[in-house]
């Protein structure tokens, strides 16, 4: 009887970064909230196309109001409704999500790229921050969901991506990880209440 050479084990299992249940989750829940937010914002941009009449639904103070800001060249930085690309970037959050969430391995070259295109979506996000902040002088409220979820998703990815390797300084980085995102919350919003103060100071 002719022998037969032992079946190699898959490599897929190896070359797949690990994903802790709970990053998984929250990729899922990030996907989920910021292709909510921007379909919102679509929605409503499109509704104000057709009738400039329209009020947004997320218009509730002079302040707040992302009807103050769709109508700016920063809400169509690439010549379209920034909206669009929160679509298709939280959709592929989304997808990666319920993938981790279902345990499904992905490559490790996967996980790089979706950091950095997050990486890219964070460079973005502060700068309409200072647009919003210092040159429109009104806050999106959508938008603003996806600040909050753009910059704690970019630092679970970036734990996804570097849980395995890296020297002291990634540890430290991983062990203060969460701090440095509440500090990055606390500051916008005290930019938030001191840009703003004249304003609030009136509702009290």
């Amino acid at each position: 009887m002719p022998l037969t050479p032992a079946t190699p084990a898959p490599a897929a299992t190896t070359s797949g970064a690990r994903v802790p249940v709970l990053s998984a989750w929250w990729v899922l829940i990030a996907g989920v909230s910021g292709l909510g937010a921007s379909m919102a914002l679509t929605i409503d941009k499109f509704k104000l196309l057709a009738n400039p009449t329209y009020v947004p639904s997320c218009n509730i103070n002079p302040i707040v109001s992302c009807g103050s800001v769709m109508n700016t060249p920063q809400a169509a930085a690439l010549g379209f409704p920034n909206p669009l690309l929160g679509i298709i970037g939280f959709t592929v959050v989304l997808v990666t999500g319920v993938l981790a969430v279902a345990k499904v391995t992905l490559p490790q070259w996967y996980w790089i790229g979706l950091s950095f295109g997050t990486l890219v979506g964070a460079v973005m996000v502060h700068w309409l921050i200072f647009q919003s902040l210092y040159r429109i002088g009104a806050l999106c409220p959508y938008c603003m969901v996806v600040w909050a979820i753009t910059v704690p998703l970019l630092v679970v990815l970036l734990t996804i991506v570097s849980r395995d390797r890296g020297g002291a300084l990634a540890r430290v980085a991983y062990q203060w990880r969460w701090s440095i995102v509440t500090l990055w919350f606390t500051a916008v919003f005290l930019m938030i209440m001191v840009r703003f103060w004249d304003y609030w100071s009136t509702l009290w």
